[in-house]
């Protein structure tokens, strides 16, 4: 087995945006968000290609009113943003299984992601959601304008039985959040987004070996793009075997987007701002509320200058689940006290690791660099931390803020 080796993920000081990159800073907050906020920001460049972005927006069941300017938004907004995996022909064979045996019928949702944008002062909060979480979900309409019962069943089920308004609709009863928005985009889209901008440099600790998505890579950094970008975010066992490591790794993804995106290889090009435009359109469908340019836009304005350290990346907190040990349920005593703050509008400070089972870690910086500050130790979590003014989360919320660097901690499988 080859010697781990451990490369070095750098908590700089990050410097003043691009004046570009305030328009763009939508982009930064997650990896579908990024594609979401693309549509919003310059896709209207392209009048042409929204005829079908439009035509094949969602209804969603019971959906909230959009408000009226989103400038201000009072409470914060909420969007809910999902991956799918549907079996795109060019895909087939890498998801193997999964389109060509009993559950090929199916589009699951993989990836499930709530942004939390406050209302002023601008703080970003991207919670993801394991995609083997059994929860008892809400009654939801289906897309065949049936209605589908709700009870106890894994959270990734959802699209299958009533598309994105069904997922919108649970996350919204887990969460106890209002949600307006939404937007689903397929894996293959996903592709299609990291092309568009020439591919994501991500990191390795050591060797990453995975014989289930073809994962043959080296230690240190790598840039992926096409179907490197879909085997990345895929893997499981690369990072131990655990679907929890998973959204680490993906966590570190959609970081290291951001980044690429207010870049000034992305930004100062005219030609690649294009090319992502019409990418998302083509590749992401949203809710009717997301439709319209000038809420995208109002969208874009409110988040333009919250900066990276105040973008934090989360996953809902998990216990093993009772019925199956290869499952996990809801750690509700530790997901209020985020809610809570959320609600409350205070910053949060990630007192737990960087991701579950260590999918994901973090080395010292670069010498030269700042390291990031460490978390008050006499703060209980739920209590706010007088230097910080920022809540202290349970250690058992993993995850880190846009301004860390991470490193997919790699296991040879």
């Amino acid at each position: 087995m080859p010697r781990r080796r451990r490369t070095v993920a750098q908590h700089a000081r990050l410097r003043s945006p691009h004046p570009l990159g305030q328009l763009a800073k939508l982009l930064a907050v997650a990896a579908v968000v990024g594609v979401v906020s693309t549509v919003g920001v310059v896709s209207y460049t392209a009048y042409d290609l929204t005829a079908d972005f439009v035509e094949e927006a969602v209804v969603v069941e019971n959906q909230p009113p959009v408000p009226p300017d989103l400038r201000q938004l009072a409470g914060g907004v909420n969007m809910v943003l999902v991956g799918i995996d549907a079996c795109e022909e060019e895909l087939v064979a890498l998801l193997g299984e999964r389109c060509e045996g009993a559950d090929a019928g199916g589009r699951l949702n993989d990836v499930t992601i709530l942004v939390h944008i406050s209302e002023a002062p601008r703080k970003v909060t991207v919670v993801s959601f394991p995609r083997d979480l059994i929860f008892e979900a809400p009654a939801c309409d289906t897309a065949d304008r049936g209605r589908f019962g709700g009870g106890t069943l894994q959270i990734n089920q959802l699209y299958t039985y009533g598309g994105l308004s069904c997922v919108i609709t649970a996350v919204a009863d887990i969460s106890g959040q209002s949600i307006p928005f939404g937007a689903m985009v397929t894996f293959g889209g996903v592709i299609e987004i990291t092309n568009a901008i020439g591919g994501v440099e991500v990191c390795l600790a050591s060797d990453m070996r995975d014989r289930n998505t073809g994962i043959d890579w080296e230690a240190g950094p790598r840039t992926i793009q096409g179907v490197e970008a879909l085997q990345f975010l895929r893997t499981r066992y690369g990072v131990g075997g655990s679907d929890l490591a998973r959204v680490g790794n993906q966590q570190q993804y959609m970081s290291r987007l951001a980044r690429k995106l207010v870049s000034e290889d992305v930004l100062s090009n005219p030609s690649t701002v294009l090319r992502l435009a019409s990418t998302g359109l083509r590749n992401v469908t949203p809710t009717q509320s997301l439709t319209n340019p000038l809420t995208l836009v109002q969208v874009a304005s409110a988040v333009k200058d919250v900066p990276f350290e105040d973008i934090v990346f989360v996953q809902y907190p998990t216990v093993t689940a009772g019925s199956d040990a290869n499952r996990v349920a809801p750690d509700y005593a530790a997901a209020e006290v985020l809610w809570d703050a959320l609600r409350e509008n205070r910053s949060i400070e990630v007192t737990g690791r960087v991701s579950v089972n260590d999918g994901t870690v973090v080395a010292d910086p670069a010498p030269g660099e700042e390291a990031r500050p460490t978390q008050n130790p006499s703060v209980e979590p739920g209590e706010v931390d007088p230097d910080t003014g920022a809540v202290a989360l349970p250690s058992a919320i993993t995850g880190s803020s846009a301004a860390q660097q991470t490193c997919s901690a790699g296991v040879v499988n």
